[in-house]
């Protein structure tokens, strides 16, 4: 008898549990905000406008750099953990890079998207090897070679270069910019000095699909929703230029340091707007 009713007491016991956890599983979570939202964004791009040949009357190409540390560009950076549908830039290009939704292309002299790079290829590129002597914190404190591995981090990706073009359209009477591809770049620190890495250009056009899904956190209301692609169509970044098309093919670096370089970048910006302002001028 006294089996009999030990046997039943665990049953219930088993059943009480499993009805417990049972229900954690299946109850819905309480709703977190002042509607029920999944926080998906279903947008498509923004069209671009058509471009006839014979319309471009005059082209100059720019490249650029936005750094993620920079106040105005901080909502490519953030947030470092994925959550509520909200991710970081390098975090949505390396999910799109995996889903296969666009290609990622080798770094090269000429910033041209010539050759393609996988995943795991891209993955593999950021896995840093250190080889390093260290000394045993026991006696007698002998020295040994070790190697550290570093997986990658998206987190040091603070940059991103921008390939653009800008042109003026003789059919609407307008200067207006294209932007090409884009580059993530990683910031290393090596002996103490900072040192950047490119990883690979995707073709912005390409990757439009998918940075039209991405919230981007808007500062001024949580309401409206943005996303990386108007972020880009609305260019609401701020950014440098380090190099403009010259027949040297040359970066501002090469040939300007310190506030010479910054004076440089600032006379290329205004030799674009100046150019537009001349077209009307009487």
């Amino acid at each position: 008898m006294k089996k009999l009713i030990i046997f039943l007491f665990v049953v219930g016991l088993s059943v009480g549990f499993a009805r417990t956890a049972s229900a954690q599983i299946l109850d819905n979570p309480p709703m977190d905000g002042l509607f029920e939202d999944n926080g998906l964004i279903d947008k498509e791009p923004i069209p671009l406008p058509t471009i006839r040949k014979a319309d471009v009357m005059w082209s100059k190409r720019i490249w650029r750099e936005v750094d993620f540390r920079q106040k105005m560009n901080q909502s490519f950076y953030y947030p470092t953990e994925s959550h509520n549908n909200w991710r970081s830039f390098m975090t949505v290009v390396m999910d799109g890079l995996k889903e296969g939704s666009f290609v990622a292309y080798d770094i090269s002299n000429t910033d041209e998207l010539l050759v393609p790079l996988t995943f795991n290829e891209v993955i593999a590129r950021q896995t840093d090897t250190l080889r390093s002597v260290m000394t045993r914190p026991y006696p007698p404190y002998e020295q040994y070679d070790t190697t550290i591995f570093t997986d990658f981090d998206a987190t040091r990706v603070m940059r991103i270069r921008i390939k653009e073009d800008w042109y003026f359209d003789k059919q609407r009477s307008q200067l207006m910019v294209r932007i090409i591809a884009f580059c993530p770049v990683m910031i290393k620190e090596r002996n103490g000095q900072e040192v950047t890495e490119p990883l690979f250009w995707i073709s912005y056009p390409q990757s439009r699909d998918v940075l039209a899904k991405a919230e981007v956190f808007n500062r001024n209301n949580a309401a409206e929703k943005r996303t990386f692609d108007e972020i880009f169509w609305k260019r609401m970044f701020d950014s440098y230029i380090y190099k403009e098309e010259n027949v040297y093919d040359r970066r501002i670096s090469q040939y300007a340091t310190g506030i010479d370089a910054l004076l440089e970048s600032e006379r290329v910006k205004a030799s674009l707007f100046e150019f537009e302002h001349d077209l009307w001028e009487y």
